[in-house]
């Protein structure tokens, strides 16, 4: 019998090593997601391999109070960055990944009155971190662009452009998160009525450039190459424009305001030269910008109006979209990119809002309900590949995935949440 007993928990431990050889259990050092939606900023992690069977459940790690708001958690070197409110105040935190243990805490005054009827989303930032060159950016709820020593916390510069626009914030308070290329740090500043969109150097905060006169809108800029020119595409208040990284030179527009309640928000997302563009009871758009003869001009390749992306930015898998549309009261949608057809559709009242990531054959999407699903990525209809309770609710920040589970932030808590039996060899800290 104890023969039989000891093959049995090797053969136990052969089947969960194979489980999991797909999924390799990295350290905290190995991963690292700089800012909105990753690395480039279209929600890819590189760095992780699915297992060829999810597990059944998610072990509760260490949980750390870091206050309101929906941006991102950061994650580089084996530590956490998180930009949150307390009380009246705005707080950046630095957590150690494997622990839960605070590494620093630093807060500043961010008093801040939210346009009506956006009460219930709270006043804690909306705009996501980005790091960079051992610089954390924090882009105020009330505009305020904030840069902070990663290793210590200390602030290095602070900027706003209050003085020239006003109170430099659209109505429901600034939501665009930073975009940091080489030396510049890219944000757009001022109201819904007019702003710009601004470079500022890294060290100092003194401005490189500046571009146009629009509002800024909710979404978030990108940094792509189209036509051999890297570019920041980004859409304000008024339009998706065009503006060359390193000068702030204009190149293209393509008209789509922010009409009524139909508000600007989704981050475009970029896929082989083109911007999917999806706006609140607008449909989802494909653009094409050309450069001809020192002339850029921008096809609609296709628009299709049976989904639309209200706050919630999609993300690729493949050759295909995966998105969350408003109508039906929330619905998880497969759309083909080159075609605009719509594959698929998930059923209706879903949740408010989902956060996505996408991974190699599958697409993380974070349901504003506190529902974590894995889905296939599979343009032949909704399969759900696992499913997890992370929360009661009010997670809209986005998720990073680890090497062996997520970081999650609800309204007030970040969470880490491992894979049961995954072997990783660096338990998550108690609870904190």
């Amino acid at each position: 019998m104890p023969r039989l007993f000891i093959r049995v928990a090797i053969l136990f431990l052969v089947i969960t090593a194979s489980h999991w050889q797909n999924c390799p259990a990295l350290r905290g050092g190995d991963v690292h997601w700089p800012q909105w939606l990753g690395p480039k900023r279209d929600g890819w992690v590189d760095y992780f391999q699915p297992p060829v069977q999810w597990p059944a459940e998610l072990k509760r790690g260490w949980q750390v109070d870091v206050g309101t708001g929906y941006g991102s958690p950061l994650v580089a070197d084996g530590r956490v960055y998180q930009h949150g409110r307390q009380g009246d105040d705005e707080v950046v935190w630095c957590i150690d990944l494997a622990t839960g243990e605070v590494k620093w805490r630093e807060s500043y005054a961010a008093p801040f009155k939210i346009g009506g009827g956006g009460e219930r989303h709270g006043k804690g930032p909306k705009s996501s971190p980005a790091l960079a060159d051992g610089r954390v950016f924090t882009m105020s709820i009330t505009g305020v662009l904030s840069a902070w020593d990663a290793a210590s916390g200390k602030r290095l510069w602070q900027c706003d452009y209050d003085a020239e626009f006003g109170k430099s914030q659209p109505y429901w308070g600034a939501s665009t998160s930073p975009l940091v290329d080489g030396k510049r740090v890219i944000v757009h500043f001022g109201t819904d009525e007019r702003g710009s969109l601004v470079a500022l150097d890294v060290e100092t905060g003194k401005e490189v450039w500046r571009h146009g006169k629009d509002g800024p809108s909710y979404s978030s800029p990108l940094l792509v190459e189209i036509s051999g020119v890297r570019q920041i595409v980004e859409w304000n208040h008024r339009a998706l424009v065009g503006v060359e990284s390193e000068t702030g030179r204009y190149l293209w527009e393509y008209p789509f305001p922010h009409v009524g309640s139909d508000q600007n928000m989704p981050t475009p997302t970029f896929h082989k030269g083109r911007v999917l563009l999806g706006g609140e009871n607008r449909g989802v758009h494909s653009l094409e910008p050309r450069l001809n003869d020192d002339a850029w001009s921008v096809k609609e390749v296709w628009h299709q109006d049976k989904v639309a992306l209200d706050m919630s930015s999609a993300v690729i898998n493949g050759d295909l979209l995966y998105g969350f549309s408003h109508y039906g009261q929330g619905r998880l949608f497969c759309l083909d990119i080159e075609s605009g057809e719509v594959r698929w559709q998930g059923p209706p009242r879903t949740g408010e809002n989902v956060m996505f990531l996408s991974i190699p054959g599958h697409v993380v999407s974070l349901v504003s309900t506190g529902e974590l699903k894995i889905v296939k990525a599979s343009g032949e209809g909704l399969e759900t590949a696992a499913s997890y309770r992370v929360a009661d609710g009010d997670t809209w920040a986005p998720p990073v995935l680890l090497g062996d589970g997520f970081l999650v932030k609800d309204k007030q808590m970040l969470t880490r949440w491992s894979f049961a039996g995954a072997a990783d060899g660096e338990e998550p800290g108690a609870s904190r």
